[in-house]
């Protein structure tokens, strides 16, 4: 029996977003971002939609169901977009060899985002594992922990092996590590560290400059490195240091010619790699005059006691 049912021309928008399985919002959005040309309005001034627009919104539909950001579907569709399209079987090889193209590059896209998402699901799971502060370290740096007990680090501790991890790379941190080691196996040296930590606190912007407290705690900073180094070089830590290095060069060699940063780290991830200087100057330290002066003077007199080259 002939059937009477005679489908539209052209549909309204509502029709449109329930067959691709969408809503109108999102294909007005299509049209705000140029996915999607706007149909000319009929009489009502209501958009219409073609077959061609339904076979563009089923595409967009898809794309996305598979992942693909909106921008991307965007420029994959305006690459390849052929400025003739001619007719025939010749303007369809031309569509079918152009939506491969698509496809292709998009895969590629899928591919290195599979790749970022495995990583940073490996990061997840290993600070779950090493804890929130240890795990954004690198491996390099929580190597040297491996058997500390439980609790022997603080969050402090922690907190200043992420900066030199940003400022000088892992291996600066991973060389840091030694001085965190020390002090959680000599409580006396971490008893006296913060107590030297709390009268450098105490030079607050009350303090002058040249207040006689700052030498003198400047005195009890420079006297407790040295109680530190020395605790550190009587332990085998001083020898862990030395082989740390032959370490970073055997995992990373010749990086620096390689498009490395200046700490041996590929910088692929990175949108500008900054310079020591520039790093430590985004820092923000809210320091006073006097306990910027103190930690001059205790580096002055280190300075003053290293032996002569």
């Amino acid at each position: 029996m002939y059937s009477s049912f005679v489908p539209p021309r052209k549909v309204k928008i509502g029709d449109a977003a329930s067959f691709v399985g969408t809503t109108p919002r999102a294909i007005r959005h299509y049209h705000e971002i140029g996915l999607l040309p706007e149909p000319e309005r009929g009489g009502d001034d209501r958009r219409r939609y073609g077959y061609e627009e339904m076979i563009r919104l089923l595409w967009i539909r898809k794309m996305a169901d598979a992942g693909i950001a909106l921008d991307d579907i965007r420029d994959a569709f305006a690459d390849t977009a052929p400025a003739d399209t001619g007719t025939g079987a010749d303007a369809e090889a031309d569509t079918d060899h152009g939506v491969a193209g698509v496809l292709g590059r998009l895969e590629e896209a899928l591919t290195a985002r599979e790749a970022e998402l495995r990583r940073q699901r490996a990061a997840v799971q290993r600070m779950r594992t090493l804890g929130n502060r240890m795990g954004l370290l690198s491996d390099f740096v929580t190597d040297r922990f491996t058997g500390l007990p439980e609790g022997s680090l603080r969050q402090t501790d922690l907190d200043t092996l992420l900066v030199t991890e940003r400022l000088f790379g892992p291996l600066g941190a991973a060389v840091q590590a030694s001085r965190f080691l020390a002090l959680a196996a000599h409580p006396d040296l971490r008893e006296e560290s913060d107590r030297v930590d709390a009268a450098e606190e105490a030079l607050d912007d009350t303090v002058a400059v040249d207040d006689p407290r700052v030498a003198q705690v400047a005195a009890e900073r420079h006297a407790f490195e040295l109680m530190l180094h020395a605790a550190i070089d009587d332990s085998d830590l001083a020898e862990s240091e030395e082989a740390l290095f032959d370490s970073w060069d055997a995992l990373h060699p010749d990086t620096a010619g390689e498009g490395g940063d200046e700490t041996g780290q590929d910088s692929s991830r990175t949108k500008k790699t900054m310079g020591l200087v520039e790093a430590v100057g985004k820092m923000p330290y809210d320091f006073s005059p006097a306990r910027l002066r103190c930690m001059e003077l205790a580096f002055e007199m280190t300075v003053q006691e290293s032996p002569a080259p």
